[in-house]
């Protein structure tokens, strides 16, 4: 990212950590101060009413852990943050897992992202069709890996719906 460009990294580290923070935090406070406000707004528009109804489910389950752990995801990051405040996690859990999220999505993003973007950049300076041909491969690439996830967790689902499991009580009982 051109805005970086020129600091030293442990700077730019700095700043994004800060940026994640505060970004992060604010997710979390909106789900917080509005929870049942932003649970109507989302099943109403359909808009990540999955994702939310998934990260409350896992965070649930899990608890901070899955926090820390969302900031190496993309896309469901901003749900569980937005679940987190919704199902009003203790601020004493929410916090920690917020900053050593925050610190593994800085440095990443900071070491692994700003090198990447960099690259891309000289890259096309260079050589802007073998670029622009690189970026289409990995696009492609990220979606035909996700057209394969989606077909696999369908039949998944239709094996799971085909095959109905015998609970213990039921076991030794006949029609």
């Amino acid at each position: 990212m051109e805005i970086f460009e020129g600091w030293p990294l442990p700077a730019a580290i700095g700043a994004l950590f800060l940026i994640v923070l505060l970004r992060a935090g604010g997710t979390y406070a909106l789900g917080r101060g509005s929870r049942a406000g932003v649970k109507r707004l989302l099943e109403r528009r359909g808009r990540m009413a999955p994702q939310l109804a998934r990260a409350e489910a896992v965070i649930e389950r899990f608890g901070a852990p899955v926090v820390a752990l969302s900031f190496l995801t993309v896309g469901f990051q901003t749900a569980v943050n937005l679940a987190a405040g919704v199902l009003r996690m203790p601020l004493v859990k929410y916090i920690p897992a917020l900053v050593v999220g925050g610190a593994m999505w800085a440095t990443l993003y900071g070491v692994l992202g700003l090198a990447t973007v960099n690259a891309i950049i000289q890259a096309a300076q260079r050589d802007p069709v073998a670029a622009i041909v690189s970026v289409l491969a990995v696009a492609a690439l990220l979606v035909l890996i996700e057209f394969a996830t989606r077909k696999a967790r369908a039949i998944s689902a239709r094996h799971a719906d085909a095959v109905e499991p015998i609970l213990p009580d039921e076991a030794g009982q006949t029609e």
